[in-house]
């Protein structure tokens, strides 16, 4: 069973994590996942355990759990999908092409919105 596990303090490593859930099984694989750009922790991280039952006690253990002066958030892991991720799929981008009318990001002038001039 793949877990996902969110708010985990900046000063945990996989060891920690490893240990933390090894009182419930056997633990496969215990990975915090550190920023490309920074080699700092995201906060966020996924451990693998060798059968589902030790999961879903592990789960149950320590979601909410105080772990390094926070609470953590641990639920069952997603299957990735293909537009999962930063980079595309997700059409919330902030980048915006203006239309052949000369659209600025909706602004409108005054006449298109139904108000009279003042003068």
């Amino acid at each position: 069973m793949n877990i996902y596990v969110a708010n985990i303090a900046y000063s945990a490593k996989d060891q920690d994590l490893r240990e933390l859930f090894e009182a419930y099984g056997e633990v496969t694989s215990a990975k915090i996942i550190m920023d490309k750009a920074t080699n700092r922790s995201r906060g966020f991280g996924f451990v693998e355990m060798s059968d589902d039952n030790s999961g879903r006690a592990a789960i149950e253990g320590t979601n909410g759990s105080s772990f390094h002066g926070r609470d953590l958030v641990v639920n069952e892991a997603r299957p990735r999908t293909e537009n999962s991720g930063f980079r595309g799929g997700n059409d919330r981008g902030g980048y915006r092409e203006r239309s052949d009318r000369g659209d600025r990001g909706g602004y409108r002038e005054r006449s298109e919105r139904g108000y009279q001039d003042d003068h």
